[in-house]
């Protein structure tokens, strides 16, 4: 065990990062990770920097997408023989968008104690500061890079009644943001970029708005989140509930179809749920 954990005892730590500015590193975390055994990096070459900047000497090793099948077996042995493994990516807290949710899953299974240690994350960083409602919102991660998937899941994402936060890269952006005005029409939505560094930048506007901008100004540099509004509220007159129920009912069961529809109409579910039945016989 290393001299430095004393008071630190054996188990998986997930460590959040900054995302940009250094000076966001919480206290706990510069001290879990200089009593680390291993710290296991997304890349080694990122996180010796940051390592290195604040002094700490640390064992590390990569954990990423391409070879966490055969070093998850490594680290999880390392850690049922009593050692101190923090789990860290490039920027910010991991697991979102990033590998590691099998390594903390088959942690647990085998009865090791994983402990957060909570700090940035440029999801949480982008919804504050975007002026957007915060009470009810879904990170989505990446939208796909083919146009005819990108349009499924944008018309996938069209009726969630919550604010959408997406990552994307600067080279799609303007691409994506095309595709988004196309489906979302109006919604107000700002541009995240380059959060907590020297360039950071908020542009807000309507998705056709930041559409026409980077098309004209091409692709910006750095790390973007997106963040759009929810869809409006439809008064239930305008929502034809039969075509969204057949539609529900393709995928789901009467009870969850009549659910769905039910919360997106406003309306009492038993009353959706009669004519879900009611649909599905004929």
């Amino acid at each position: 065990m290393n001299k430095n954990s004393q008071t630190i005892a054996s188990g998986l730590y997930i460590v959040a990062t900054p995302i940009g500015n250094l000076g966001d590193i919480t206290l706990r975390a510069l001290d879990t990770l200089r009593a680390a055994d291993i710290v296991a990096c997304e890349d080694t070459r990122v996180s010796g920097k940051l390592l290195s900047h604040f002094g700490i000497k640390a064992r590390t090793t990569s954990y990423h997408d391409h070879n966490s099948e055969t070093k998850r077996p490594q680290l999880l042995a390392e850690l049922q023989n009593g050692k101190i493994v923090v789990l860290i990516s490039d920027a910010g807290t991991p697991l979102i968008s990033d590998p590691g949710y099998k390594l903390v899953k088959e942690a647990g299974e085998l009865g090791i104690k994983v402990i957060p240690i909570p700090g940035a994350s440029s999801v949480i960083t982008a919804l504050s500061v975007s002026g957007l409602p915060t009470d009810r919102f879904l990170f989505t991660g990446f939208l796909p890079a083919k146009a005819v998937a990108k349009e499924k899941a944008i018309t996938e994402l069209a009726s969630i009644p919550a604010t959408l936060v997406l990552f994307e890269s600067v080279h799609r952006l303007p691409d994506t943001l095309q595709a988004l005005a196309k489906q979302l029409g109006e919604r107000e939505a700002v541009i995240a970029r380059e959060l907590t560094k020297l360039h950071e930048e908020l542009r807000r506007g309507a998705l056709p708005e930041l559409a026409e901008h980077y098309a004209e100004a091409g692709e910006p540099k750095g790390e973007v989140v997106i963040v759009i509004a929810p869809p409006p509220a439809v008064p239930p007159s305008d929502i034809d509930i039969d075509s969204l129920l057949r539609e529900a009912l393709k995928t789901l069961s009467v009870k969850d179809a009549a659910a769905q529809v039910a919360k997106q109409a406003g309306l009492p579910r038993q009353e959706i749920y009669a004519k879900a039945l009611h649909i599905k016989r004929q």
